[in-house]
C-alpha cells in the first residue's frame, strides 16, 4: 500500500501489517508509521486509487482499508486540492440539519457536494423564500461554532428501515431499497442529526467556516418530471475567506453578464415558451454576429481544403440503427412517422457525412476527405436542465468529418489544433485548459477498434500536443468507447472555463458503415473518421460570448458598429450623409434621433446597447464635414474627418481588431 503525504513524499506500508478491519485512523496512528502527530491530526480524508480501477475516490477516516497492497491512498489536509469535496459533503449535512431546526416537518432527500459547492433536496409544504434562506444560513453559522463530530454509524437493513420510518423520511426508505444487496448501510451523526448516508465527511462540523448560500430551486425528484418537485438550496464552502468572497465576486459578476438578460436587452435572441422551451429564435441583431462567426470560421476551413455540406433533417430508422443512435441515444431522439415508416430527427450529423463519404468509390488520393456542415441537429433534452442558450434542444455544431488514411492521423489532428487556437483567440480567447482523454490501460477488452489503432490514435493526439508545446492532463480511462480524443476548455474574461473545441476519433463507424478508400497498393483499407468542432454548438457558443463581452462584442462582431447622433433637426441632412458614406463603406450604422430625447440619453443609450461607436454631429462638424468621435467605454476621441474615420474603421475591422 502506498501512501502520499501532502508535502509529496510516498510511504510504502504493508496492509499486512494492519488489522483486517482497519480504518484510515488507524492507519494513520499505526506506531511503525512513524508519522508526524501534528499530520495526522490535519488529516480529514484520503482520495483512493486501487489497483483494479483508475477511477478515483474520496474518503473520510473512517474508511476500511480493502486487503489491496496496491491500493494507492493520497492522504488530504483541509488545504488539500480535492479535500473540499468532504467539507462540501458536510456542510450539506449541516444545511439539512439547519433546516431540520427551522422547519421540523421537511422531508430529506439527497445533498451531495458539486463542482462549485454542494445542495440539499427538501420536500417543505411551501418554497423556501430568501428570507428563509437567510434564516437557515445563520442557523448553519450556529451548528458550525457548536462543531459537533461525524459520527458514522453502521447497521442492518432491518434497523435502517425502522429508524427511516420512526423518523417518517421516504425518500430516504426510497434510496435504502436501490442499495445493493453486499453494500453496507451507513448513517452520519453529528449532533441531534442522524442522516442515511455513505459519505465521506470531514471529521467536524467546524471544519469549514466559511459557506454561502446561494440559490433555492425547483427540482423533481430523481430528475423524474413525473415525480414531486422538490426544494433544492444551493451553497458553496472554502476553505480560506479570500476563495470564497472571489468565488462571490465572480459570480456577481456573471450575473451582471447572464447571456439570458443580455439576449433580451440588446435585442439579440429569444425563446419562445409557447412555442417550446429549448427552441431559440435568432432575431436580427444576433443573426448578424451569427453570420459573421460563420463566415470567418467558413474561410478558415476553406483554407484547410474542407468542403461545405447541407444534409437532411431527418432519416429513416433504418439509418441510425446502423450508427447504434437507437440503441444508445433513442429516449433523445424526436419521431416522425411518414407512410408507416419510422424516421428520425437527427440528433447528429456524422451519419449524413458518412453517406456523402460513400456515395461513391474513394481513392487514397482524395485522403483526407474532409466534409463541414454548420448542420441543426434536435435532442430532447428534459426540460430541467434547459438553460437560455447553454442549454437547448435546437443545436447548430459548428461540424466536420475528416476521412483519413491511419497514417495521416498526426497531420490531421495537428492542423485541427492550429485551427482552433487560431479561431478562438481570434474571438478573444487566450487561455486554456487541455484534456487528452485515452484508454484504461487496465480494461481494454471494453474499447472498439484495434490496439494498433488505439496506439496510433493516442501516440498521434500526444504527439501534437507535445510538438506544439501544450501543457494538458492525461485522462486515462476517459475516453470514449470508440475512440480517444482532445477537449480544449476555454477560459473566459472573468476566468470561468468553457468546454469548447473537441477532437474525436472513432474506430467504430467506419466499421458499422463498412467506410473503405483504394490505397495505393490496389486494395481496400478502412479510414479513421476524426469528428471535430471547433465552438461546438452555434447556440451554446453564442451564450458564451456574449457572457465574455458582457454583450460588448468587438468592433467586427458588433450587430451596430456606428451610432450616428444628431444634435438637433438642422443636423439630420448631414448625418444621412455620414450614414450612406458608412453604409456604402460596408459599415454597420444606423442613426438615432428623437425631438423627445436629448443628446446626452441617446449618448447613453447607445453606450446601453453596446455600440463601439458613436459619432456626434453638429454645425461644426457639417461644415467641416468631420464628426466628433466617442468610444461605448466613454472615451472622447474628438473631431476626426468622416473620411479618415472610414478608413480606420475599414481596417480595425479588417484586422478583427477589439475597438
Amino acid at each position: 500500500m502506498i501512501l502520499k503525504l501532502p508535502d509529496g513524499r510516498r510511504l510504502e506500508v504493508p496492509r499486512s501489517r494492519l488489522s483486517p478491519d482497519a480504518s484510515l485512523r488507524d492507519l494513520l496512528q499505526h506506531a511503525e508509521l512513524g508519522l508526524d502527530p501534528k499530520l495526522a491530526k490535519k488529516v480529514i480524508g484520503a482520495r483512493v486509487r486501487g489497483s483494479g480501477s483508475r477511477e478515483e475516490q474520496y474518503v473520510d477516516l473512517y474508511y476500511k482499508l480493502p486487503k489491496d497492497d496496491a491500493l494507492e491512498l493520497e492522504l488530504l489536509t483541509l488545504e488539500s486540492p480535492g479535500a473540499e469535496w468532504l467539507y462540501r459533503h458536510s456542510l450539506a449535512h449541516v444545511l439539512a440539519q439547519a433546516v431540520k431546526r427551522l422547519f421540523p416537518g421537511a422531508k430529506l432527500a439527497i445533498g451531495p457536494p458539486i463542482e462549485e459547492g454542494f445542495y440539499y433536496d427538501f420536500d417543505v409544504p411551501e418554497p423556501f423564500t430568501p428570507e428563509d434562506l437567510q434564516r437557515i444560513e445563520q442557523e448553519m453559522k450556529k451548528i458550525v461554532k457548536e462543531n459537533h463530530p461525524f459520527e458514522r454509524v453502521e447497521v442492518s437493513r432491518e434497523e435502517a428501515r425502522r429508524m427511516l420510518e420512526e423518523a417518517d423520511e421516504p425518500y430516504k426508505l426510497e434510496i435504502l431499497d436501490e442499495l445493493k444487496e453486499d453494500e453496507t448501510v451507513s448513517f452520519y451523526k453529528d449532533g441531534e442529526f442522524v442522516d442515511l448516508c455513505r459519505g465521506p465527511h470531514a471529521p467536524r462540523t467546524g471544519a469549514v467556516k466559511h459557506f454561502k448560500l446561494l440559490d433555492v430551486a425547483g427540482a423533481y425528484w430523481r430528475g423524474d418530471e413525473s415525480r414531486k418537485m422538490l426544494q433544492r438550496i444551493y451553497g458553496t464552502a472554502f476553505y480560506k475567506k479570500e476563495d470564497l468572497e472571489a468565488f462571490l465576486k465572480q459570480r456577481e459578476e456573471a450575473a451582471k453578464r447572464d447571456h439570458r438578460k443580455l439576449g433580451r436587452q440588446l435585442e439579440l435572441f429569444s425563446i419562445e415558451e409557447n412555442v417550446g422551451p429549448g427552441l431559440v429564435f435568432w432575431h436580427p441583431k444576433g443573426v448578424i454576429v451569427r453570420q459573421i462567426l460563420e463566415e470567418f470560421e467558413r474561410e478558415e476551413h476553406l483554407k484547410r481544403g474542407y468542403q461545405y455540406v447541407i444534409t437532411p433533417h431527418l432519416g429513416k430508422a433504418q439509418l441510425w440503427e446502423t450508427s447504434g443512435h437507437l440503441a444508445y441515444y433513442r429516449e433523445n431522439m424526436f419521431k416522425v412517422d411518414i407512410e408507416g415508416q419510422e424516421y428520425f430527427v437527427k440528433p447528429m450529423n456524422c451519419p449524413f457525412h458518412i453517406m456523402i463519404y460513400k456515395s461513391k468509390t474513394r481513392s487514397y488520393r482524395e485522403l483526407p476527405f474532409k466534409l463541414a456542415e454548420y448542420g441543426t441537429v434536435y435532442r430532447n433534452e428534459r426540460s430541467g436542465v434547459l438553460h437560455g442558450l447553454l442549454r437547448v434542444r435546437m443545436i447548430t455544431q459548428d461540424d466536420a468529418h475528416i476521412f483519413c488514411a491511419p497514417e495521416q492521423a498526426e497531420d490531421v489532428v495537428a492542423e485541427v489544433v492550429e485551427l482552433a487556437f487560431s479561431i478562438l483567440g481570434t474571438l478573444g480567447f487566450k487561455e486554456y485548459e487541455i484534456y487528452l482523454s485515452v484508454r484504461d490501460p487496465e480494461n481494454l477488452s471494453k474499447y472498439a477498434g484495434t490496439d494498433e489503432d488505439w496506439e496510433r490514435a493516442e501516440s498521434a493526439l500526444e504527439a501534437v500536443l507535445h510538438e506544439k508545446g501544450l501543457p494538458y492532463k492525461r485522462m486515462e480511462g476517459e475516453a470514449q468507447f470508440y475512440g480517444p480524443k482532445i477537449d480544449v476548455h476555454a477560459r473566459d474574461a472573468i476566468g470561468r472555463l468553457w468546454q469548447l473545441t473537441t477532437v474525436q476519433f472513432d474506430f467504430v463507424l467506419p466499421e458499422r458503415f463498412d467506410c473503405t478508400y483504394i490505397a495505393e497498393d490496389g486494395r481496400e483499407h478502412r479510414p479513421y473518421i476524426i469528428h471535430r468542432a471547433i465552438l461546438g454548438s452555434l447556440e451554446r457558443f453564442f451564450g458564451i460570448l456574449i457572457e465574455h463581452y458582457a454583450g460588448a462584442f468587438p468592433l467586427w462582431l458588433a450587430p451596430v458598429q456606428v451610432a450616428i447622433l444628431p444634435i438637433a433637426d438642422r443636423h439630420l441632412g448631414y448625418a444621412q450623409q455620414v450614414l450612406a458614406k458608412l453604409q456604402e463603406a460596408g459599415i454597420r450604422a444606423e442613426l438615432s434621433y428623437s425631438q423627445h430625447k436629448t443628446l446626452s440619453y441617446r449618448v447613453r443609450d447607445a453606450q446601453l446597447r453596446k455600440v463601439p461607436y458613436m459619432l456626434v454631429v453638429g454645425d461644426r462638424e457639417a461644415e467641416e464635414g468631420t464628426v466628433a468621435v466617442r468610444l461605448r467605454t466613454e472615451e472622447d476621441l474628438g473631431p476626426q474627418p468622416l473620411e479618415k474615420l472610414i478608413e480606420t474603421l475599414e481596417q480595425k475591422i479588417a484586422e478583427r481588431a477589439e475597438l
